[in-house]
């Protein structure tokens, strides 16, 4: 079976920002399970949500109330829904959270789950930034240890590589070597010159590394952030390892995409390219001594 049917929601926040962190947690939750019900129901493999779906977009802020916000994973309530849920549907889900590992110590994590609602295991974003206006991850999220997993999936061979990660050329050819089909980029962009790269990085790294990508943005502005951030533009979209944007969602409110992909289409455009039978990593070495 070559055929992969895969599904991404993009969101906007449904509590205020004011609530309490379980009561954001909750309504989010609540918010997506009627596109999870939908996406069964159009005989989706694979779906993906965005980064730290469960809460806002919280870095623009230094407010420790944040902390609070994070879970264990697999322990964690939203982490073992989503078990029962994958395994309902015989879905694949890939749940991006703000994991607490152990006191103190916090990661953008997204975990894993098989179509059996079986715990495959976690990638913690690797990359963290520290920019204006309002991109302060460095302050909730400590780098990731677990490097670059590739989940073998009921369906797929799946990997993760999380929002600012997509500026690192290495993280999606480390993906591509260790085996990684389809690679999902859970993100929160907002308007501004990233909209330029947001339709950019991605194709280029799926032809680089011949592999199909899933690309999910969170939509709508989030108070009381806004004035800073700007809004988030959604726009998520699958595209192929042609870099070419097969399907792709509004820029303005919540949806559910859903594309059937040929995984098939990886073997013919390698074998066409031939950029990994022309690879010089003997050549590299002086990249990582910099």
């Amino acid at each position: 079976m070559t055929k992969l049917k895969c599904g991404l929601i993009q969101m906007s926040l449904k509590v205020d920002s004011s609530a309490s962190v379980e009561e954001i947690r909750q309504g989010m939750i609540a918010a997506h399970i009627p596109l999870i019900e939908s996406a069964a129901k159009q005989g989706v493999q694979v779906l993906s949500f965005q980064e730290v779906f469960t809460q806002p977009y919280f870095c623009p802020s230094q407010d420790k109330k944040w902390y609070a916000s994070a879970e264990k994973i697999p322990q964690g309530p939203t982490t073992q829904l989503m078990q029962q849920l994958a395994k309902k549907h015989n879905m694949v889900i890939v749940v991006p959270i703000y994991e607490e590992d152990i006191t103190g110590v916090y990661y953008n994590t997204t975990a894993v789950i098989d179509a059996d609602g079986s715990f495959l295991g976690k990638y913690r974003k690797n990359h963290i930034p520290d920019t204006a206006p309002g991109f302060w991850e460095k302050l909730y999220f400590k780098p990731g240890n677990l490097g670059y997993p590739v989940f073998d999936t009921a369906y797929c061979k799946l990997g993760v590589y999380t929002c600012y990660d997509r500026h690192f050329p290495e993280g999606w050819r480390a993906l591509a070597l260790n085996g990684a089909e389809y690679i999902v980029n859970p993100s929160a962009t907002v308007t501004g010159k990233s909209k330029y790269l947001w339709e950019l990085e991605q194709p280029a790294a799926a032809v680089a590394n011949g592999v199909f990508i899933g690309a999910i943005n969170r939509v709508g502005k989030e108070a009381p952030w806004d004035d800073n951030m700007g809004e988030f533009y959604g726009s998520s979209y699958i595209v192929n390892p042609l870099g070419e944007i097969v399907a792709q969602a509004s820029s303005d409110q919540d949806e559910l995409l859903v594309h059937e992909i040929d995984l098939a289409l990886i073997k013919e455009v390698r074998n066409g390219w031939q950029f990994f039978r022309d690879r010089r990593p003997d050549s590299y070495q002086d990249l990582t001594d910099k």
